[in-house]
This record gives C-alpha cells, sequence and structure tokens, in this order.
C-alpha cells in the first residue's frame, strides 16, 4: 500500500488487463451470435451485398439508414402521447379562473370601421325593386340611376327576361357542379360559340363569376418567375390576378406610353445582365377602359411596343366591351379598327355590364382556351354560370349586334353630359374646382376636386422619405374629400338623381397609386337626352352649392 492509500501500479494495470480481456471476449461472443442468428434472416446474403456496394460507394449513406433505423425504432417504441394524461398545469381556485376570465378582452373579428367605412355604410341607398335605367329606393321614390353598369340598356329588355324564363323552366336555377364534371350543359357551349363569334377569335371559355375571371386568367398563363408589366391603373380584379400570380410585376404610369417602353427595356437589361439567363414568360396588362379613369388605352402604341419587345397582351374589357367600337360594339380593337385575332393574345371580360347578364368569358386562340379548362381556377373550382344567365347573356350578346344604333346614343349622351356639365359649371369655361375625367365618348366619367389634396397615400407609405406624420395628414386629407363628395353625392340624391362615390380598398396594395376620390357617373343609352342633360344639372347645381358652403 502507497503512501496515499493507492493501490499498486501492478494491480491496476493488471485489473485493466482483466477488464479488456472480459470486453474483448464479451463483444466477440456477442458478435458471433449475432452473426449465427443473421445467417437464418432469409435474403441475408442480398442484405450483406447491399450493404458492402453501399458502403463502399457513399460510406455516409449507410450511417444515415443506421440512423434513420434507429429513428424509427425509437419513434415506434416510445410512450405516446395522450391528452389529459399528464396535467403540468398548475391548478387554479375558481376565484382565479374568475378574475381571468374578467381580465380577458377578446379581439373583434373584423378590425373597427374607419370613419370614411361608417359613412359609406351609413349612407348607402337601399333599392327597392330591380335595377334599371330608374330605380325605386326603400322611402319608396323613384331616382334617375347614373349609379349602375346597365351602359345599353340590354338589362331590362323584355326578350332577355322571356330567354330567362324560359331556361329556368328548363333547367332549374343551376347545375351545383363545377364546369369540368357534369355542371357544363348546351347552354354554356352555346354561350362560347357566340361569344367567339361576336369577338372575332378561335374558341371562348366562361367563367361563373365576372370578378374572378380575370384574377383566374392571369395566374393560369404567368407563374412564379415570370414577368408582367402592368398598367398601374388597372382595377382590383386585375389587381388581384397580379397578386395571384405571384410572377415579378413591374407598374408603368397610367397610360404613358414613354413610361411603358421605358419599364420594358429596364427588364431587357436585367435580363441581358443575368449570367444564367432563366427562359420566362411574359406579359402586357391593360383595360380597353379603365373603370377608374374613364379613358381608353392607347392599344395601337401598346401593340406597337408588344410586337417589338417580344410580349404577350392581356386584356381585360369588362367595361368596353358594348361601349366602344361603331358598329358591333365589340370593344377596343374595334374602336382602333384592329384585328383581335393576331394582337390581343388574350381577352378577359365580365358580361354583368353591357351584356346584361352575370359571369366572365375569356377568349383567343382554341390553345389558351383549353388551358384553362385544367389550369383555370374559377373555371375549375366554381360551380358553372347558371343556365338563366347563360341564356341572359346570349340575348344580350344578340342585343348589342342588333342595336347598333344604341352604341351612337351612349355615346351622344357621354358628350352631352360632359358638354353640359363644363357649361353649368363654369359658363363653358374650364371647371375652377372641378376636374371632369375620361374621354368624350365614355359613358363613364369621374368628377374629382381640383386641389383637394387626397393624395397617393400607398405611394407615401411606401417612400423612404415620407414621414409617419405626412401619411397621417394625406390620409386627413383623403378622408375629408371623400367627405365633401359624399355630401354631393347625398344632394344629387335630394334631387332625384342615384350617382356614387368611387370607392376603393384602403391599404390594400402599396404597390401602386391609388386613384384619388371621385365621383363616378355611369350613363345609359336606356335613359334619354333630356333626363342626361336634368342629371348633368342637378350634378353640377350640388357641386356649387356644397363646395360653396365649404370654403
Amino acid at each position: 500500500m502507497s503512501t496515499y492509500g493507492l493501490p499498486p501500479p501492478l494491480l491496476v494495470n493488471g485489473f485493466a488487463r482483466d477488464l479488456a480481456d472480459s470486453l474483448v471476449v464479451a463483444v466477440n461472443t456477442t458478435v458471433a451470435v449475432a452473426g449465427q442468428l443473421y445467417t437464418y434472416l432469409p435474403g441475408h446474403r442480398i442484405l450483406a451485398l447491399y450493404v458492402r456496394a453501399s458502403y463502399q460507394n457513399d460510406p455516409y449513406r449507410t450511417l444515415l439508414e443506421v440512423g434513420l433505423i434507429v429513428f424509427m425504432v425509437w419513434y415506434v417504441l416510445r410512450e405516446k402521447y395522450k391528452p389529459g394524461k399528464k396535467n403540468l398545469e398548475l391548478p387554479l381556485s375558481e376565484k382565479e379562473v374568475q378574475e381571468l376570465i374578467d381580465e380577458w378582452e377578446p379581439e373583434p373579428l373584423v378590425a373597427p370601421l374607419s370613419d370614411v367605412q361608417r359613412m359609406d355604410l351609413d349612407k348607402a341607398p337601399i333599392i327597392n325593386g330591380p335595377s334599371g335605367p330608374k330605380v325605386k329606393l326603400a322611402d319608396g321614390k323613384e331616382r334617375l340611376n347614373l349609379a349602375s353598369y346597365n351602359f345599353l340598356g340590354a338589362l331590362n329588355q323584355e326578350s332577355t327576361k322571356e330567354k330567362a324564363i324560359a331556361a329556368l323552366r328548363k333547367y332549374g336555377v343551376g347545375t351545383c357542379g363545377p364546369c369540368g364534371f357534369y355542371g357544363t350543359i348546351d347552354v354554356h357551349m352555346e354561350l362560347e360559340k357566340e361569344i367567339a363569334r361576336f369577338m372575332g377569335v378561335q374558341d371562348a371559355i366562361v367563367y361563373s363569376q365576372g370578378f374572378s375571371t380575370i384574377g383566374s386568367v392571369i395566374p393560369a398563363f404567368s407563374k412564379r418567375g415570370d414577368i408582367i408589366v402592368a398598367d398601374e391603373g388597372v382595377n382590383f380584379a386585375v389587381q388581384i390576378g397580379l397578386r395571384i400570380s405571384r410572377s415579378k410585376v413591374k407598374y408603368f404610369k397610367h397610360n404613358d406610353m414613354a413610361d411603358l417602353e421605358r419599364v420594358l427595356q429596364q427588364v431587357a437589361r436585367e435580363h441581358r445582365a443575368k449570367k444564367n439567363k432563366p427562359l420566362t414568360r411574359r406579359f402586357i396588362v391593360a383595360e380597353g377602359l379603365y373603370i377608374d379613369h374613364g379613358d381608353i388605352c392607347p392599344l395601337p402604341e401598346i401593340l406597337a411596343l408588344k410586337h417589338k419587345y417580344k410580349y404577350r397582351l392581356i386584356l381585360d374589357e369588362s367595361f368596353s366591351i358594348g361601349v366602344l367600337g361603331n358598329q358591333r360594339g365589340s370593344g377596343v380593337c374595334e374602336h382602333f379598327g384592329i384585328e383581335r385575332d393576331g394582337n390581343v393574345d388574350i381577352t378577359a371580360a365580365t358580361t354583368a355590364n353591357s351584356v346584361g347578364a352575370a359571369g366572365g368569358f375569356c377568349c383567343g386562340t382554341r390553345e389558351i382556351v383549353e388551358h384553362q379548362r385544367l389550369g383555370g381556377q374559377g373555371y375549375v373550382y366554381s360551380a358553372s354560370l347558371p343556365a338563366i344567365l347563360a341564356a341572359s347573356a346570349i340575348e344580350g350578346i344578340k342585343y348589342i349586334e342588333s342595336h347598333p344604333e344604341q352604341l351612337a346614343l351612349l355615346r351622344g349622351h357621354a358628350t352631352v353630359f360632359r358638354a353640359a356639365l363644363r357649361k353649368n359649371l363654369t359658363g363653358g369655361g374650364p371647371p375652377a374646382m372641378v376636374d371632369i375625367e375620361g374621354e368624350e365618348c365614355s359613358p363613364v366619367v369621374h368628377i374629382r376636386l381640383i386641389g383637394g389634396g387626397g393624395g397617393d397615400i400607398a405611394a407615401m407609405r411606401s417612400s423612404s422619405s415620407a414621414t409617419a406624420a405626412v401619411a397621417a395628414a394625406a390620409a386627413a386629407a383623403r378622408a375629408e374629400e371623400d367627405r365633401v363628395l359624399q355630401d354631393v353625392v347625398d344632394e344629387v340624391l335630394r334631387n332625384g338623381v342615384l350617382v356614387t362615390r368611387a370607392k376603393y380598398v384602403e391599404d390594400h396594395d402599396a404597390m401602386i397609386a391609388r386613384p384619388r376620390p371621385s365621383i363616378r357617373v355611369a350613363l345609359s343609352a336606356a335613359h334619354s337626352r333630356k333626363e342626361v342633360e336634368k342629371a348633368a344639372s342637378v350634378v353640377s347645381a350640388a357641386l356649387k352649392k356644397v363646395l360653396k358652403a365649404r370654403r
């Protein structure tokens, strides 16, 4: 025994050797037994060859497989979780539970309404009866309707009502099935043929919802990584389609062809700068008649740039079909005398405006249409258009073609209304405080205040130089401008004419410029010239009265 009570070194070394020998014997015995057991397994030779080849080629793969086997064994043998088996929470008394309940404040299911939203809800007129050139409100009084999109008056034709009633008796209220399964019937196919013939293209496809048509068409063709160059004045439905597509979207200034070419050149430079150039699809997206501005897209210039830079063109003609065109009213292509086939690749529109029905359609080549029967989400996953509406749409298209005089009458109403409005406001000169926006032939008229202060809040918020105070001031100015225009709308309503403020979705997308507040007037060929002049007089008088009181 040493001085410190430790065993001599020889005893320690001997004990270590004995322990090591015992471990070696145990390991060899275990390996021998495992080897004997392994020889009894069926297919052990094949497994041995697989392990040997796998280890020789990639030893890390063998380690990974062993780890996965160990994990699987652990996962199967581990203790399963059973709700309520272990109560890890501290027990609370009834008093403590009640205190927690009293302190809890649930979040609202929807965000609280802003002042402008509350005003819109409180001021919304309630129509009691069918829509038409004149409507009866809940107070029992009749008003001249300049708020609904019934440009040609097709909605109120007796022939449309008769066809709708006959379809209702024959087909019922709807198939309640998607188009690709058992939702398509003969009236849908007839409508698609009528649309293709009317638009002068190879084929067409019918959607059951007008708003979701363009929102399904754009993502059906443009995917992640593709490039879309869009006008910043496109309507809300187009914006939804651009967002859903997850493509790279670039905007150009509204109807500014110089800015469009600048964006196209920028895209070309960025593409040339990339070393590994991916193959991408490229689209230009525009509207035939911009509903948020009342003006027409310069289609010849867009087509020139489209062909020059090798893009495809997606055109939303929801508000130009049945409005633009000298003979047939087939849209902006007819307005400019341009063949649609070979120039406009994809045309989408709703049948809820001039056609006097509901739903929407997309038309183009047969390949464009057939792709949407499996790739258009609004077509594949939605119940088909009720037959009563499909029959109404067929009759509406026939009405547009058989009444070309209605197109000229509608353009005349637009010119008369704008001229009368300017004359009543300023005696023939330019309005001092009001801007009348839109093409002279457009039935959509936007009346905006000059210097109202309701600027582009979305652009201010996205700008790094804008402060929170500036954005808040712009929001307050826009809200005040909305209140002034609503006062005008209320005054117009009291004098027998129904118009509306243009509504926009707040904070929808900070990438594009939201239009300034406006009063939107939708003219119809179903009105008489005298009614149009009366409406212009009422609107101008209301503007004068409200703006004078606000000075």
